[in-house]
């Protein structure tokens, strides 16, 4: 798969509301271009793929609005929208917050969210300029997954 037919997948997946194979969006995970700590900079709004991973709705539920990163040491994982309408970094669920990394994740460093208090890191590709796919792993996830599969756009 070449990088366009990534990023013209990558939309359909998108805006499936049904059950998306992981196989397909880590074919489209290996199609992306890596990304520098520096390039994720700013806020981002969060949506996911439904996979069937135990994770999915939760963060939806929860009020999960994105994340943001202010630096590579002050990064905000759950940015959740509270019932005032405001946004606020939940680090009650998250146990703290994040730091950026470039880390070596299937062959390839990108910029990686590390989270402070959980066992959890969060990979970044770029699908474009203003989109990236996410793909959180950690211990307990296992070499082959199963895997969250994410998306953020530049807010």
């Amino acid at each position: 798969m070449d990088i366009d037919e990534a990023r013209t997948r990558f939309a359909v997946l998108r805006g499936k509301d049904s059950i998306v194979s992981p196989d397909e969006l880590d074919a489209i995970w290996a199609a992306l271009p890596t990304v520098r700590v520096e390039d994720i900079l700013g806020e981002w709004r969060g949506d996911e793929f439904r996979t069937g991973h135990p994770l999915n709705g939760k963060l939806e539920k929860a009020g999960w609005y994105g994340k943001t990163f202010l630096a590579a040491d002050d990064a905000k994982p759950l940015i959740m929208r509270g019932k005032d309408g405001r946004l606020y970094s939940d680090t009650e669920l998250g146990k703290g917050e994040a730091s950026l990394w470039m880390v070596e994740f299937r062959g390839e460093s990108t910029a990686t969210m590390v989270y402070d208090g959980r066992p959890v890191f969060d990979h970044f590709k770029a699908v474009d300029d203003r989109t990236l796919m996410g793909i959180m792993n950690g211990k307990g996830f296992g070499e082959d997954g199963p895997f969250f599969y994410f998306l953020l756009e530049r807010a």
